[in-house]
C-alpha cells in the first residue's frame, strides 16, 4: 500500500520536481559561467607565451622599442614575450607572417612608417594593410631632421631651399630608397624644391659619414641617428621633420617653422595584430601599453634616445595608419616610387 500511494505521489507532482532539476542544474551552470576559477570559464589572456614580430633586423630602433616594451608587458603579466626579428622586403616579409597567424593575440607585429610606405612602393604585397591588420597601439613617433657639414655654406632651411630650387640643385642623402627619410625629401620637393636630388644609402650610418666628409651637402636621417654628431659639433642640424620642435634639439626649428608652409613626417612606431582579434584582447593590450608609456622610467629612458612616447585609444591609432597608407601612395606616386 505504501508503495502504491509513493508512485502516485511522483505522478502527481513529476512535473514540479522535473522543473526543480533543471532550475538546479540551471543555477549550477551559471555558478560555473561565473566562476573563473572553474574549467568552463575563458581563460584569461594572456595564458601562453606572446610573439612580437619586429619588421626589421635586431638593433635598430623598433627592434629597441620592441624589446623594452615586451619586457614591461612580461614583468606586468608574468607571460613570457618572444620577440622575433623577421626583416626583409622592407619590413614585408613579417608582416606577411602575422597576417597569415591567428587572430588571438598571441601573434603580434611591430612596425613603423614603413608600413605604411610599402603599399605605394611594391606590387604585390601578398596582404592587406588595412583589411588583414588592426591597431593596437601607437608607442612612440620619431622625427628625422636636415642636417648638414659644419663647413657648408647651408646653415638654414631657408638656405636648403633655395639651393634646391636652383639650376645646378642640391643632392641630399638618405638611408635608403622607399625609407621615411626619402620621403621626407619627397614632400619638401612639393614645397617647391623641384631640384633636389636623391642620394640612397644602406642605412643612416653610412649617409651620414658622406654628409660629415661634405660629398653630400644634405642629409635626411633619423633624429636618433645624428644627435650625438649634432651635439659634438661634426653635423649642423637645419629642421625636424616633425609638426613642431624636438625636445632634444630645442633650438632646432621644424621644417613647417622654418619655412612657414605645412609640412610633417613623424615616423610613428607601434603594435598590430591579425584582424579578428578579440576587441577585448585589443583593449586589454591597448590600456596595458599605454599604462607603460606613462611610467617614468621608461618615458626618462626613450625620450633620451629621441623618442617622444604616445598613449592613444587602438581606434586612432588606426585612423593614423589608415590615413598614412592614403597620403604615402598619393606621395610615391607623384615621386614615381616603385621597388625595383
Amino acid at each position: 500500500m505504501m508503495l502504491t500511494q509513493l508512485f502516485s505521489a511522483l505522478r502527481q507532482h513529476a512535473p514540479v520536481i522535473v522543473a526543480g532539476v533543471l532550475l538546479a542544474s540551471a543555477a549550477g551552470l551559471y555558478a560555473q559561467q561565473s566562476n573563473p576559477a572553474t574549467p568552463m570559464a575563458p581563460k584569461a589572456y594572456p595564458n601562453k607565451p606572446v610573439h612580437l614580430v619586429v619588421t626589421f633586423p635586431p638593433g635598430g630602433g623598433t627592434d629597441l622599442l620592441a624589446r623594452k616594451l615586451a619586457a614591461q608587458l612580461e614583468r606586468k603579466w608574468g607571460q613570457s614575450w618572444i620577440v622575433e626579428n623577421r626583416p626583409g622586403a622592407s619590413g614585408n616579409i613579417g608582416a606577411r607572417w602575422v597576417a597569415s597567424a591567428p587572430a588571438d593575440g598571441y601573434t603580434l607585429l611591430m612596425v613603423n612608417s614603413s608600413f605604411a610606405i610599402n603599399p605605394g612602393v611594391f606590387d604585390a604585397l601578398e596582404f592587406d594593410p588595412k583589411l588583414d591588420f588592426t591597431a593596437v597601439a601607437n608607442v612612440a613617433y620619431v622625427p628625422s631632421v636636415f642636417v648638414t657639414a659644419p663647413q657648408s655654406d647651408v646653415h638654414t632651411m631657408a638656405d636648403a631651399l633655395q639651393l634646391a630650387q636652383s639650376a645646378e640643385g642640391v643632392h641630399f642623402a638618405s638611408c635608403g630608397n622607399g625609407t621615411p627619410q626619402h620621403l621626407a625629401g619627397g614632400l619638401l620637393q612639393g614645397l617647391g624644391a623641384s631640384n633636389l636630388l636623391h642620394v640612397p644609402y644602406k642605412g643612416c650610418g653610412p649617409a651620414l659619414t658622406d654628409v660629415m666628409a661634405g660629398q653630400v651637402t644634405l642629409g635626411i636621417v633619423t633624429l636618433s641617428s645624428a644627435s650625438a654628431l649634432i651635439e659634438a659639433g661634426r653635423l649642423r642640424a637645419l629642421a625636424v621633420t616633425s609638426p613642431q620642435r624636438h625636445h632634444t634639439l630645442p633650438q632646432v626649428p621644424s621644417v613647417a617653422q622654418a619655412l612657414g608652409q605645412q609640412y610633417e613626417l613623424d615616423q610613428w612606431h607601434g603594435v598590430l595584430a591579425p584582424a579578428g582579434t578579440p576587441v577585448e584582447v585589443v583593449e586589454k593590450l591597448n590600456n596595458t601599453i599605454n599604462e607603460i608609456v606613462a611610467q617614468t622610467p621608461i618615458r626618462t629612458d626613450l625620450e633620451a634616445l629621441g623618442y617622444t612616447l604616445t598613449a592613444q585609444p587602438a581606434r586612432e591609432f588606426q585612423d593614423i595608419v589608415w590615413r598614412d597608407i592614403d597620403r604615402f601612395m598619393a606621395l610615391t606616386d607623384t615621386m614615381g616610387l616603385r621597388a625595383q
